[in-house]
C-alpha cells in the first residue's frame, strides 16, 4: 500500500501549516514590536521569565484586550468570578473551539464540554475520587514513593522527574483504572504526548505524534475495555464500561479515560518537580521542611500558589457582559493567568515570597474552580504530599546536581529533567 499522502490529506496538511505558521508569525510580531503580553509569553523568552510578562500585564489593569482581540486578567478575583460564571464555558458551541485552541479531534472528555454533557461525565468518575477513595490509594502510593526513593538512594544522583514524579503518578493511575503492568510505559510515553496538545499543535511532527498516541491508545482501552467486560474489577474502567449506553456513550468512553489518565499524570508530575524546585531554590524552606515533615502538605499548597503546574486556562463568552466595567462580547475569550492570580498582591501579602507557613487564606485557583474545578485535585494533592514528606525523611541533604530542563509549554509548567543528589 502507498504511504504517499492523499490529495485531501495534501491540502489539510497545508492548510494546517498555513494557520499554525501565520498564527506563530503573528504571536511573534505581537509579542516583540507590540509589546504584547499574553503574546510574549508563547515566545520562549517569555516562557523564560513569564512572571515578568505577568507583571507588565497586572500594571495595566484587572482587564486588558490583546492585540489578538481576546480579554486577559491575572487578577485572582477576577478570574475566580469568570470560572464560576455560568455566562462562560470551554468551548464556543455556535464555532466549535476549545479552550486553549484544540480541535474536536484532540478534546479529552468533559475537559472541551460545558454543563450538561459535562456535568454527566464527571459524576461518573467523581467517586474514584472521593475521601474514601483517597484512603485505599494512601497505603499504595507511600510504598510505591519508599521503593522509587531506595532505587535513588543506591545511586546518589539521579533525575528527580524520571525517578520518582514521573513513574510515581503513572503507577497510582494506572492502579485506579485497572490497566496492567505491562502498559505502563506506554501509558507514560502516550500520556505526555497527549498532554503536550493542551497548548495547541506546534508543528506537523507534532500533530502526527498526537495523533499516533491517540490511536495507539485507542487501541489499548479497547482491548482493556473488552478485558473488563468479561472480568470485571473494582477499577475504574470496569465501573465506566459498565456504564456504556446508558450513562456513558460508547464513544465517549475512550477520550474520558485518556482525560484521566493526562489529569492523573501531568498535574502530579510537575507538581512535585515545581516543589522541589521551589524548595531547593530556598533552602531555608527544605530546612523547615526536614525538620517538619508534616509540612508537607502545606509545602503543596503554597508550591500549588506559587508555582502551579496549570499556568492559564480560557472561557468564553455564551452572551455580551460586563466584566470588570468591560464589555465583553458574546463569542469572545477570556484568558485567565492561574499562576499570575496565585501572587495577586490583593489577595496575598509578599506574593512573590515561598513560605511553606504562609496562613492559609483565599483558596489558590491552581486547580481552577466552579463547575471544571480538577476532579482529581484529591489525588494530585496526596501524591504530592507523600512524595515530598518521604522525600523530607529520607533524604533530608537533599539538592540541586545540575541545571534545570523545563518543559517548552505555555500552557504547564514544569521540569522535564531535575538532576539532584544526597552526596
Amino acid at each position: 500500500m502507498s504511504s504517499l499522502p492523499t490529495a485531501a490529506q495534501a491540502r489539510q496538511a497545508a492548510a494546517f501549516a498555513a494557520t499554525l505558521y501565520g498564527q506563530r508569525g503573528r504571536q511573534w510580531y505581537n509579542g516583540r514590536v507590540r509589546g504584547d503580553g499574553l503574546a510574549r509569553t508563547r515566545l520562549k523568552e517569555g516562557r523564560d521569565d513569564r512572571y515578568a510578562v505577568y507583571e507588565g500585564i497586572r500594571a495595566q489593569g484587572p482587564l486588558t484586550r490583546t492585540r489578538a482581540g481576546y480579554w486577559v486578567t491575572t487578577s485572582h478575583k477576577l478570574s475566580n468570578q469568570v470560572l464560576r460564571s455560568r455566562t462562560f464555558g470551554v468551548r464556543d458551541p455556535e464555532r466549535d473551539i476549545v479552550q486553549g485552541g484544540i480541535s474536536r479531534e484532540f478534546d479529552l472528555s468533559f475537559l472541551g464540554l460545558n454543563a450538561p454533557d459535562h456535568t454527566r461525565l464527571r459524576r461518573l468518575a467523581t467517586p474514584a475520587f472521593s475521601p474514601k477513595m483517597m484512603g485505599t490509594y494512601d497505603t499504595m502510593i507511600e510504598k510505591t514513593v519508599h521503593q522509587l526513593i531506595d532505587q535513588a538512594e543506591r545511586r546518589g544522583s539521579f533525575d528527580l522527574v524520571t525517578d520518582l514524579a514521573a513513574p510515581l503518578p503513572i503507577a497510582v493511575i494506572s492502579e485506579m483504572l485497572g490497566v496492567p503492568n505491562e502498559h505502563e510505559e506506554a501509558f507514560q510515553r502516550y500520556g505526555a504526548s497527549l498532554a503536550s496538545a493542551l497548548d495547541g499543535l506546534n508543528s506537523l511532527g507534532h500533530a502526527r505524534d498526537v495523533l499516533r498516541a491517540v490511536h495507539s491508545l485507542d487501541r489499548i482501552f479497547s482491548s482493556l475495555f473488552d478485558l473488563r467486560e468479561r472480568e470485571p474489577r473494582d477499577d475504574l474502567v470496569s465501573t465506566l464500561v459498565a456504564e456504556r449506553g446508558d450513562r456513558i456513550r460508547p464513544e465517549e468512553l475512550t477520550p474520558m479515560c485518556q482525560l484521566l489518565l493526562v489529569a492523573g499524570f501531568e498535574t502530579t508530575v510537575n507538581l512535585i518537580g515545581n516543589a522541589v524546585i521551589a524548595l531547593t531554590d530556598h533552602p531555608d524552606q527544605w530546612d523547615l521542611l526536614v525538620a517538619d515533615p508534616q509540612l508537607a502538605g502545606p509545602t503543596v499548597e503554597e508550591t500549588l500558589r506559587y508555582l502551579p503546574p496549570v499556568q492559564e486556562t480560557g472561557r468564553v463568552a455564551f452572551e455580551d457582559t460586563d466584566l470588570a466595567g468591560q464589555t465583553v462580547r458574546k463569542h469572545q475569550w477570556v484568558v485567565l493567568l492561574l499562576a499570575a492570580a496565585g501572587r495577586d498582591p490583593e489577595v496575598y501579602a509578599d506574593p512573590n515570597r515561598f513560605d511553606i507557613t504562609r496562613t492559609p487564606g483565599v483558596e489558590h485557583l491552581a486547580f481552577s474552580s466552579g463547575i471544571h474545578y480538577c476532579i482529581g485535585a484529591p489525588l494530585a494533592r496526596l501524591e504530592a504530599t507523600v512524595a515530598l514528606r518521604v522525600l523530607a525523611e529520607r533524604m533530608p541533604g537533599l539538592r540541586r546536581a545540575g541545571d534545570v530542563t523545563m518543559r517548552g509549554s505555555t500552557t504547564i509548567r514544569g521540569p522535564l529533567h531535575l538532576p539532584v543528589t544526597t552526596r
